[in-house]
């Protein structure tokens, strides 16, 4: 009796393909098969020091910072936009792998991973091994700021220019595409992570108190700004006096976060502007009509299109869920295998 199934639905059953945003700041899974965003969690890694065993990943690490107890350690192994730790970010994108796959002995798995363009033969050879330990059938790498662009939703395929701006948590990555290929592509070590930091040195050095990394990523998210508003936003912070050693407690207005925050802020436009001043004239002409498109996290810093707008006179926008733009892209290459064999990093 011939089989009600075709070929296709048991190829989908059997089938667990993951597409994974490899990021400074967190991991993000897309599996095939429930067809949405699995894991989404902080990249951070809690290793037992003695014996060198995972302790937690993700969300549950990130609970551990500054409060780990003896013999336990938190990594980022991320940094940077690079793989900074190779032995620390290949248990951490293991447990995730682990995490994401229902079906965890099926070999046909294919795994997308997209990675900075800055990462290094080491680190990508890294990444490709723990996906093979994984059980995956066929690993592919690909270009964070290509699949951002695509998760954007920009045709990339097309003879006319198109600009993305990737903020990340280690690296703003900026490009101008035309016909599947990069016209001009170049990366600083300046996005959210350095914001935070930014924000810590700026309260420790106005106030003399220090506040965790937790608190200025919160700061950053409910003050921070790229560009005047209308309305006074303030918010208190908890931290500890530098000189008595006592807890201490200040309100922080968004006037002087955005103070705060002026100098990775103007080094991003630097980039873009750098980006324009590079471009060839016939596709310059191109982005006037099609704008500049700003992906990742770090695009989310209220105001930081209109100050894009306001500094290059194009037109800018923020991508649809901007933070999950290369998850996305690299979703959408698993539909596509001939088009994803074409752009794939090749070592």
């Amino acid at each position: 009796m011939a089989s009600i199934f075709s070929a296709e639905f048991w190829s989908n059953i059997f089938t667990s393909d993951l597409a994974i945003d490899l990021g400074t700041a967190s991991v993000l899974i897309h599996t095939k098969q429930a067809g949405r965003i699995v894991v989404y969690e902080p990249s951070i890694v809690a290793i037992n020091t003695q014996t060198g065993d995972v302790e937690a990943v993700g969300d549950e690490a990130k609970q551990l910072l500054g409060r780990t107890p003896q013999g336990v350690k938190t990594v980022r192994p991320m940094k940077d936009g690079m793989i900074f730790e190779v032995d620390a970010a290949e248990k951490m994108l293991a447990m995730f792998i682990q995490k994401a796959r229902p079906n965890k002995g099926l070999a046909r798995t294919r795994i997308v991973v997209s990675v900075p363009p800055r990462a290094h033969q080491v680190a990508r050879r890294a990444v490709k091994q723990v996906c093979y330990d994984a059980k995956a059938g066929e690993v592919f790498l690909v270009d964070q700021t290509m699949v951002a662009a695509i998760g954007a939703g920009l045709s990339i395929n097309e003879k006319r220019g198109c600009m993305i701006v990737d903020v990340g948590g280690g690296t703003t990555d900026v490009a101008v595409i035309s016909y599947n290929g990069k016209v001009f592509s170049d990366s600083i070590t300046i996005a959210g992570d350095e914001m935070d930091e930014a924000i810590i040195k700026f309260i420790r050095e106005k106030y003399n108190v220090l506040i965790s990394e937790t608190s200025a990523e919160r700061v950053k998210w409910e003050l921070g700004s790229a560009f005047p508003s209308d309305h006074i936003r303030t918010m208190e912070v908890s931290g500890r006096d530098q000189f008595e050693g006592l807890p201490k407690t200040l309100t922080l207005n968004d006037s002087e976060i955005r103070e705060a925050l002026s100098e990775p802020i103007n080094a991003i436009i630097d980039l873009v502007r750098k980006a324009l001043n590079e471009t060839p004239p016939q596709l310059a002409a191109d982005l006037i009509e099609r704008g500049i498109c700003i992906t990742g996290g770090g695009s989310k810093i209220q105001g930081l299109d209109e100050r894009l707008r306001k500094e290059t006179h194009l037109p800018c926008y923020r991508a649809e869920d901007p933070q999950t733009a290369v998850v996305r892209g690299t979703a959408m290459l698993l539909e596509d295998i001939p088009f994803l064999r074409r752009i794939q990093i090749l070592d």
